[in-house]
């Protein structure tokens, strides 16, 4: 009787917590992945058949992400752990504006320049969750060395976060990689 009094009890303030308006666990409604990766995979098949890109060959990989190799590098492809060090370029495919790069010259023709900011090459630990999905996605497909556009889905990117002043929600972005090695 007394462990049904505690069940009740429990269920109870639980049904409290869940109605209250300011309850730090309600954070709305899921993102919809599969919804956003529909919209998102008929504007890039779009922007595929428009864009004009060299390419040695593209891959379409199952998640969505599209990595078109325009250089082959040699070695073997990063795995968990492994850092990595690139040179890239960040763009919106809706308009081709730039939103980051690691490259001054680029970040000082696109009003990016920040000073004192660090222009040396991009290094991240690949598989770990430093960068955004699509990222670990996209360089797992690449070896050391090569030359590739990233095409990534809003959800393997920022999905719909707006705390970021240059990507709107829901962006499908472009990289350009130059993917320099891993340690």
């Amino acid at each position: 009787m007394k462990n049904l009094f505690n069940i009740l009890l429990l269920a109870f303030f639980g049904a409290i917590v869940a109605c209250e308006p300011n309850n730090p666990f309600n954070t709305g409604p899921a993102y919809d992945v599969e919804g956003n990766l529909a919209i998102d995979s008929v504007k890039i098949a779009a922007y595929l058949d428009t864009a004009q890109i060299d390419s040695l060959y593209r891959i379409h990989d199952p998640s969505g992400v599209i990595i078109i190799v325009q250089e082959e590098g040699v070695g073997s492809r990063p795995t968990g752990g492994n850092v990595v060090y690139t040179d890239f370029i960040g763009s919106l495919m809706e308009d081709g504006s730039v939103f980051d790069t690691n490259l001054e010259t680029v970040a000082r023709e696109n009003d990016l320049y920040v000073e004192g900011k660090d222009y040396n090459l991009f290094r991240f630990k690949f598989g770990i969750k430093e960068v955004i999905t699509g990222w670990d996605i996209a360089f797992g497909r690449l070896r050391p060395g090569s030359k590739a556009r990233f095409v990534i889905p809003s959800p393997y990117g920022y999905q719909d976060s707006e705390n970021r002043s240059r990507i709107p929600a829901n962006s499908i972005l472009i990289f350009d990689i130059d993917f320099k090695g891993t340690d």
